[in-house]
């Protein structure tokens, strides 16, 4: 069973690496890293904490886009093409399907949240004070690794980018070493965001077996969204909506997953640390403990 779902999976990343979408939001996060280094140039010493927060926000808004729309997309695809048709009449059953290609999925989108991290880091290593000549000597080698790679792997190129992302981003969070709280904050929003986009992701396969991809992006879209206010549907004031409408929103709370708990604290993403004027020193908010970041 597990030879099969691999397959399968291999199979859906193939495919789906290969959408336009998703080269069109991968462009779309380069070049809000580049954006965030133009912000940091107007800013008065606090470029890390500027480069640190878009990056992070960012890499949530478009790997959840990621999610939505290869996940709905997907099935319906083969579906069109027919190729699935072949593939089910094998000894495959249904539910392999699509673990399988949720998997493919998955993999899809931690290939892309770990590519745009690697930015992000190196980013941070430019500002961090890191040797200038290392940085741009770390991102030459990388990518002459990678077209080599592409070039000598015909075959299985699209393969290739799941280890070289995950080196590219562990290389440029060595080099981010001087921004260190900025380089938490980074990485443990890249955890979470890969975290949310699993559950995003999982909702909108099993709605694609069903509907079609705008009604799996819909339907998706709007579990997201009260997903993300499940904390304010179960805090509602009485006096503003009634019991009726508090109770409804309390129970649609326990229902639909809380997506605010893979959002890290807004004083994480804003706060920076300095020393007050009466010489006392305030502790970093991003050196706060992960369990911290995920409390409701």
């Amino acid at each position: 069973m597990l030879a099969r779902i691999l397959a399968v999976a291999a199979n859906a990343y193939r495919e789906s690496v290969r959408a336009r979408i998703l080269i069109g939001l991968f462009a779309l996060a380069l070049a809000t890293c580049a954006y965030s280094m133009f912000v940091a140039q107007l800013t008065m010493g606090q470029e890390l904490r500027v480069v640190s927060d878009l990056g992070a926000a960012s890499a949530s808004l478009y790997t959840v886009i990621a999610a939505i729309v290869i996940a709905a997309s997907s099935l319906q695809r083969e579906l069109e093409l027919k190729t699935v048709y072949p593939i089910l009449a094998r000894p495959l059953r249904r539910h392999e399907y699509l673990i399988g290609k949720f998997l493919g999925t998955l993999l899809v989108l931690v290939v892309f949240v770990a590519i745009d991290a690697a930015a992000v880091l190196g980013i941070l290593a430019w500002y961090g004070k890191q040797k200038p000549a290392l940085v741009v000597g770390a991102v030459g080698l990388l990518l002459a690794i990678l077209a080599v790679l592409v070039f000598r792997a015909q075959r299985t190129r699209v393969f290739v980018l799941v280890p070289w992302a995950l080196a590219a981003a562990l290389a440029m969070w060595l080099l981010a070493a001087p921004a260190q709280g900025e380089r938490q904050l980074v990485v443990a929003s890249g955890v979470l965001v890969i975290c949310e986009a699993a559950i995003v992701a999982g909702v909108a396969t099993l709605f694609s077996s069903f509907s079609s991809p705008f009604l799996t992006a819909t339907f998706t879209l709007a579990l997201f969204i009260v997903g993300r206010s499940a904390d304010s549907l179960a805090n509602l004031p009485k006096k503003q909506f009634g019991t009726t409408i508090v109770a409804g929103g309390r129970a649609l709370s326990h229902v639909v997953p809380n997506l605010h708990l893979y959002v890290p604290p807004a004083r994480s993403c804003s706060a920076t640390s300095r020393k007050s004027r009466r010489g006392r020193t305030s502790l970093k908010p991003h050196s706060m403990p992960f369990s911290t970041w995920v409390s409701p």
